[in-house]
């Protein structure tokens, strides 16, 4: 039997809001039977001089383009920043040119999330800023249809779009809906990554 499809979840996050959700996705890739690989990428610094470790000091490790490369889809995530990904992320995303050039990426499944510490704080438009990129590379956009009745159920976050998270005082942690929300969304693209993986 061979081994599960593997969807790489790459993220950035600064208080550790992001992480939880993208932890939250990881469980639902593993639900559908596939690996699940969780990666950060490293802050952008103001100093130009100054360069990140090539290790965090804890979490996941930072993520490679060989990585990018290799997994079978990929669930992409980032606070958001007025309205757009953060500029870590967008950092990493524009060293990967060469994939492009290469067609590295083209036909695999993609998908996105985001927390913002307000309910209209800019959700959708950075899942859609994530998703531009992601279009470029010729992946297929997964999103998270209203089959999934806690889209029409949540009052704090979870778009068609793909999962989000409110983080605001108010909101007191996760709630339900954005739990199952981030796991389905994971569940369905390794379930397309699973059926779309060359065997």
């Amino acid at each position: 039997m061979s081994e599960g499809a593997t969807v790489l979840v790459v993220y950035f996050s600064r208080k550790g809001r992001t992480e939880e959700l993208a932890r939250q996705i990881v469980r639902g890739i593993e639900s559908a039977g596939a690996v699940a690989m969780l990666r950060t990428v490293p802050p952008v610094s103001p100093v130009t001089e100054e360069a990140a470790p090539p290790v965090p000091d804890q979490g996941p490790p930072y993520v490679t383009l060989d990585e990018l490369a290799a997994c079978d889809g990929l669930v992409l995530g980032s606070p958001t920043r007025f309205g757009n990904m953060a500029s870590a992320l967008k950092h990493f995303l524009d060293t990967s040119s060469s994939l492009w050039l290469g067609g590295a990426l083209a036909g695999k499944p993609a998908g996105v999330f985001t927390t913002s510490s307000s309910l209209h704080g800019g959700q959708e438009s950075t899942l859609l800023s994530m998703a531009l990129p992601l279009i470029h590379h010729g992946m297929l956009f997964v999103g998270v249809p209203y089959t999934e009745p806690a889209l029409f159920e949540t009052r704090t976050g979870g778009s068609p779009y793909g999962a989000t998270r409110v983080t605001a005082d108010w909101a007191d942690g996760f709630s339900d809906d954005e739990r199952t929300i981030a796991r389905a969304l994971g569940r369905r693209v390794a379930s397309i990554a699973a059926r779309l993986r060359p065997v």
